[in-house]
């Protein structure tokens, strides 16, 4: 009886899983991120080798969040994880300009893949609470978002630490999930 009244009152709802990629180059505060959304605190993390996955429950969406490990090593394995993607959150250090080049390729390459072609993209410009960040308009700019014209996308200023911006995302991205799913 208990399993029915779930399923009856999640139809009710909306209540529904959706798939989550977290992706960015090492050290953009990916696990940091996953960590702060699914516990609400911040916690001590070392360099994800592999992945960490965890589900987190955020109005009526239960993300099942895939933090895939950014060292240049790891990046060609991206794609074995990219079937049934429903949304990319890609976080980017906006105070690391040496490697926003780098940050760009890679994305431009994930986002061409084929199993890819529906999921939205929200860009977290993380870490802007360290000095010389680069502005969300900046880094749209050097990622070249204005170019993405048949993707549902967005760009957050965050602080993963703080959790600024965070949220402000998941709302954004459960619009942008119940309007695909319309």
């Amino acid at each position: 009886m208990g399993a029915v009244f779930s399923k009856l009152f999640a139809a009710l709802i909306g209540n529904r899983e959706v798939r989550v990629l977290i992706l960015g180059l090492d050290n953009a505060g990916k696990t940091t991120i996953l960590y702060k959304l699914q516990m609400g605190e911040v916690v001590t993390t070392v360099p994800t080798i592999g992945f960490n996955v965890e589900t987190v429950q955020y109005k009526n969406l239960r993300f099942q969040v895939w933090d895939l490990g950014g060292q240049t090593s790891i990046r060609p394995y991206w794609r074995c994880y990219y079937q049934n993607t429903n949304a990319v959150i890609y976080v980017v250090d906006s105070a690391d300009h040496d490697r926003m080049g780098i940050s760009k390729q890679e994305l431009m390459a994930m986002l061409e893949e084929e199993e890819l072609k529906d999921a939205a993209l929200i860009v977290f410009a993380n870490k802007q609470d360290l000095p010389n960040a680069l502005s969300c308009e900046q880094i749209a700019d050097r990622l070249g978002l204005a170019s993405l014209k048949s993707r549902q996308w967005a760009i957050f200023k965050t602080s993963a630490v703080k959790g600024d911006g965070l949220f402000e995302g998941l709302d954004w991205l459960c619009a942008a999930l119940r309007e695909a799913k319309n």
